[in-house]
């Protein structure tokens, strides 16, 4: 705009008439225009010349004698001429969604033609559809009518003793069926009681308040109490035990759920997270390999100790994060990493072999913590510190072959408690609390053996009460 509002003013001007002070700022304005005019064809020549460079370069790159047009456009491929398709190579097994059994079975037949009239009989399955549904199906209630009649020769008066065994609970009203159904959906789907009220309601047209309902879940767990207690023996006698804890809330108080757990059983209960926890769990009849953090609750345990792997090298590598450009930090947790995989990757079958192994590597880890425990400027020291203390308990795995080398069960036991701590917030009562953990206990060890929760819930209200 400026450029064009030079040049209109000098084209109005009558330099002839002109004054001096009038030449002088048009010749001014005119050097200005020139040095202008100069920069802008300089930076335009820079600009071609990269340009060529490029062209040139993508020139390079391209097949002697291939198509050469715009950077970009890559030449075709040579086609191979199609082939013949032979017969296609048989799959080990079909891939096509399976048929479940028909639970009914409709058959749809034409009794005549629909041409002639003619009737028709007989025939061949042509094909067939399967329709997967639920029957929609309202609650059931079955009133017992127990009839008193009189003998007409004692003239004593008989009423039937009918024992509902496996059908009810005792003389409760709800059977057995309902009441498994409510504590499946309550700890293995994790419902709130208001959404039970609303599921039973809505589905079988069942109208229970929700204290019904929690006393349903109550006595299902008063009833696997047995069953739990069977399940803390087993952890008992098991080689290998894994413990965690977690938070969990009870009527707005902070506490702990401890997690013991095998691959065949599962037992948690609520208390504070003092170590005497682990003496009430474990008892004095545990003598295998305790699994766990660095937590100082599992210190005192007297046997055999493999503390979690996963945990130190999540350490290590948060304080990687942290200090990216520590050299020596890198070293070192490389180090660390590699006697970990050498542990690993050791298979002897004898013992003794196993055992030599672990005291190698405890020395060998030991050796490259050792200039930082004295060290306060290193960044790893808290942890090479961390690693001295334990040493005794980081290869255990190693002579104990049933021993894994970190806690991860744990944690996978408890996840589900988790989950249901963060949709319902915790319990609202001790006797809340005791229900949540045994019935915690019972479907936790029944997904570990791969059991349908549902079933082996109603199996236990139908077994006869010892």
């Amino acid at each position: 705009m400026e450029l064009c509002h030079t040049r209109r003013v000098d084209a109005e001007l009558d330099l002839t008439r002109a004054s001096r002070a009038v030449l002088l700022e048009v010749i001014a304005r005119q050097q200005a225009l020139i040095m202008e005019l100069q920069n802008t064809i300089l930076e335009q020549q820079a600009v071609i010349s990269r340009l060529e460079r490029r062209i040139e370069a993508l020139e390079g790159k391209a097949k002697p004698g291939g198509p050469r047009g715009m950077p970009g456009n890559k030449p075709r491929p040579h086609r191979k001429p199609p082939q013949e398709k032979g017969p296609s190579k048989p799959r080990p097994h079909g891939f096509s969604r399976k048929r479940m059994t028909p639970t009914r079975r409709v058959t749809h037949a034409l009794e005549a033609c629909p041409d002639c009239g003619t009737g028709l009989a007989g025939g061949w399955v042509q094909r067939r559809r399967e329709v997967i549904d639920i029957p929609v199906a309202p609650v059931e209630v079955t009133e017992h009518v127990y009839l008193a009649r009189r003998c007409p020769v004692c003239q004593a008066r008989r009423t039937p003793k009918v024992e509902l065994e496996g059908t009810v609970m005792g003389k409760r009203r709800l059977g057995v069926n309902l009441m498994s159904l409510i504590a499946a959906l309550r700890e293995e789907g994790r419902l709130p009681l208001e959404t039970i009220h609303w599921y039973l309601g809505t589905v079988y047209g069942l109208e229970l308040s929700l204290g019904g309902i929690a006393g349903a879940i109550r006595a299902v767990a008063q009833r696997g109490f047995q069953a739990v207690a069977q399940v803390l023996e087993s952890i008992r006698a098991s080689p290998v035990v894994h413990a965690d804890e977690t938070g969990w809330r009870e009527d707005g108080v902070n506490g702990y759920v401890w997690s013991f757990s095998t691959p065949t059983g599962q037992y948690f209960l609520r208390r504070g997270r003092n170590k005497e926890v682990v003496d009430e769990v474990l008892g004095e009849s545990f003598s295998g390999v305790l699994v766990s953090d660095f937590y100082a609750a599992y210190n005192h345990y007297p046997g055999l100790k493999q503390r979690c792997w996963a945990h130190l090298l999540r350490d290590i590598h948060e304080l990687k994060t942290l200090y990216p450009e520590d050299a020596s930090l890198e070293r070192w947790a490389k180090a660390v990493g590699r006697l970990y995989a050498r542990a690993k990757a050791f298979t002897h079958p004898q013992r003794g072999q196993r055992r030599l192994a672990q005291l190698r590597l405890e020395k060998a880890l030991l050796k490259s913590c050792r200039p930082f425990l004295d060290d306060s400027a290193a960044v790893q020291v808290k942890l090479c510190r961390r690693i001295q203390r334990f040493i005794k308990e980081l290869f255990v795995f190693l002579a104990e072959p049933g021993a894994p080398s970190d806690n991860n069960a744990a944690e996978r036991s408890l996840r589900h408690l988790v989950v249901s701590r963060k949709v319902s917030g915790g319990t609202r009562s001790q006797q809340g609390t005791e229900d949540k953990m045994t019935l915690a206990s019972l479907f936790g060890t029944w997904r570990a053996n791969g059991l349908n929760p549902l079933t082996q819930c109603r199996q236990l209200l139908a077994s006869p009460q010892l």
